[in-house]
């Protein structure tokens, strides 16, 4: 099939890949995705011609996947934006991220954590001097917030594959069979019981998952959580920082993983992987004790 064909296509597959187009116009908005929006910057990261990455912008932009958002008159020069349009094809980079992590680079076996020299480990202990994105995640009241404390606190954000309140069907089938899936509600125990000493050392708490805010709500009633749960089910910190994931439950979900920010939202340590969830809190709490 043709390119040209691809637009009279009734495969939405088909449909998509006329507007995706190539390999690289799927970099640019996992870079977008990051916060690298300026023409500069993407040229930069993904080492691609001025023109070819003049024509895959405006291709986006074209067909509403991105927005142009002036941020210099004299000359012209403006921030790619995401549009809702945009924002939808996260869950599909973050599929495509473990699809390759997990049948390309992998063995193709399901886990909820990785080995110590991976690529993937490699990649995300990278992040320490990334900024968080700018987005807003749902509180498990119904609430937004920014992952990031406001007001000059360092935060905590321990990303779990999910923590569920006792009942029928609570867990996904298979969950535990899954490397890694274990510990959820330790970790998060853990978490509690040491809030105070967090708060002390100038530190505040945030556990993040992909699942519901109610599915969060009914856990934070049962655990008696003293600090919110949030929720990513959109994706879009996941993609933002390209964290590790898996599919189970016929959901996306985080692998374990911690990350300790500073209060300019500047990551500054990494805990991955975490093979003991509880021990990992006490790690954390001396990283800030010597950070802060």
């Amino acid at each position: 099939m043709k390119r040209s064909d691809l637009s009279d296509a009734d495969c939405g597959i088909a449909q998509a890949l006329g507007v995706i187009g190539d390999w690289w116009t799927f970099l640019v908005i996992r870079d977008i995705a990051g916060g690298v929006t300026r023409f500069d910057g993407l040229q930069r990261e993904l080492g691609v011609s001025r023109r070819a990455l003049t024509e895959r912008l405006a291709n986006l932009v074209a067909h509403g996947v991105l927005r142009k958002e002036a941020y210099s008159r004299h000359p012209p020069r403006y921030d790619y934006l995401l549009t809702p349009k945009g924002e939808g094809l996260l869950p599909a980079l973050i599929a495509l991220q473990d699809w390759g992590t997990r049948h390309v680079m992998g063995d193709g076996t399901l886990t909820a954590g990785s080995d110590g020299g991976s690529a993937e480990v490699r990649r995300t202990h990278d992040l320490i001097g990334r900024r968080l994105p700018d987005v807003a995640l749902e509180r498990y009241d119904g609430e937004w917030m920014p992952p990031g404390a406001p007001g000059g606190a360092w935060t905590v954000l321990y990303f779990f594959p999910g923590a569920f309140a006792p009942g029928p069907q609570a867990y996904p089938p298979g969950w535990g069979d899954i490397p890694g899936t274990r510990g959820c509600t330790l970790e998060s125990l853990t978490y509690a019981s040491r809030h105070a000493d967090f708060e002390a050392s100038g530190a505040t708490v945030r556990g993040v998952s992909t699942q519901r805010p109610d599915q969060l709500a009914a856990f934070v009633a049962h655990a008696k959580l003293p600090y919110p749960l949030l929720s990513d089910q959109d994706m879009k910190l996941a993609a933002g920082l390209l964290l590790p994931t898996f599919r189970a439950g016929g959901a996306d979900r985080f692998k374990r993983l911690s990350l300790l920010v500073d209060p300019d939202t500047v990551i500054r340590a990494v805990q991955y992987p975490i093979t003991d969830p509880a021990g990992s809190v006490d790690e954390m709490l001396t990283l800030v004790r010597e950070k802060v």
